[in-house]
Parts: C-alpha cells; structure tokens; sequence
C-alpha cells in the first residue's frame, strides 16, 4: 500500500464475518444454548483460560495500527457492559503475516458475541460510545505462542459507515 487505505465499517453479521469465525446472539427464548465446541484448541497441553478486559472508547476514523492473531485458539468476546463496538479483521497474506489492504471492519451491538477462528488476524479490541468490559475465553499455555502481535508498516483508517471521513 502506498497510502494509508480506508476500510468502511458494516453492521456486524454472523453471514459476513463466516471466514473469520462465528457472531453470537442469545436467544430470546428462556433456557440455555451451548457454544463450547467453537472454543477450538490447537494444543493439548492448553488449559481454557477466562478473563475479563475493560476497554476504554475511541471513535471513528479510527486508525489501525497493529494486528495480532492467536494461531491455536478461538478466541471469544462475550460483551458484559458495552454499548456498540469496532472489530476489524483480515485474513493472512499467505506468508504468516496480515493482509490490512484486505481488512473489513464490523460494528457490534452489545448483544453479539464475537468468537475468532484460530489464525484469524484481528484489530485488539475497540469500543465506541462509552467504555465496554467483556468475559473473554480462549486456549492458552502462557507462552509466546498464545498471542502474536504485527505492527503495520502503514496505518489502515477506519471509516463510519455513514461515509464520513473526518479529518485528523
């Protein structure tokens, strides 16, 4: 990429984001559903690990400045207190880094659980509108191969999906 690229963010779906893992929404229904089989692990040896982060907002344009990807776990973001939220993706480049100029970007409402396939390069995670905190599940060993982080050479801008591209 000679400049930086702009990425218009969509509504989340569970039908766009298919390639990167899964979007869940509680039923509306009483009763209880069972989603642990898309917890995937790569590692035997793993152990499940459950952790809760609260994330400060930001708001669009948003610039992108790193990916990071866990390549042998889901990972899972089960929103606890959050209004909507960014979560911007990308598949690999074939050469085990991010492709950004192939980067989409999604805006979750607080219902929506996001779960990424393990690989999946990924944005860490923005909120918007106000602060969020979030249950977040996945495989881990406690070693440099739970977490691979890429800064980018050139930023990715996100967008509002109104179009509106604010200036700096």
């Amino acid at each position: 990429m000679d400049r930086e690229s702009c990425i218009v963010a969509a509504p989340l779906t569970a039908e766009a984001f298919a390639p990167f893992g899964h979007v869940l929404t509680p039923p509306a229904d009483a009763g209880r559903s069972y989603y642990g089989d898309l917890i995937q692990n790569r590692r035997p040896e793993a152990r499940l690990d459950l952790s809760f982060a609260t994330v400060q907002p930001d708001s669009l344009p948003l610039k992108l400045r790193l990916f990071e990807r866990h390549a042998y776990s889901s990972q899972a973001f089960i929103p606890l207190d959050v209004a909507r939220y960014l979560v911007t993706v990308c598949p690999d480049n074939g050469r085990g880094q991010p492709a950004p100029s192939q980067a989409v970007s999604f805006i979750a409402n607080a219902a929506q659980t996001v779960i990424y396939a393990p690989g999946t390069w990924h944005h860490p995670m923005v909120t918007l509108d106000r602060p969020g905190r979030f249950a977040v599940v996945m495989w881990a060993m406690g070693d440099a191969g739970d977490e691979e982080l890429v800064p980018l050479d050139l930023p990715c801008k996100v967008v509002d999906p109104s179009g509106d591209l604010l200036t700096d």
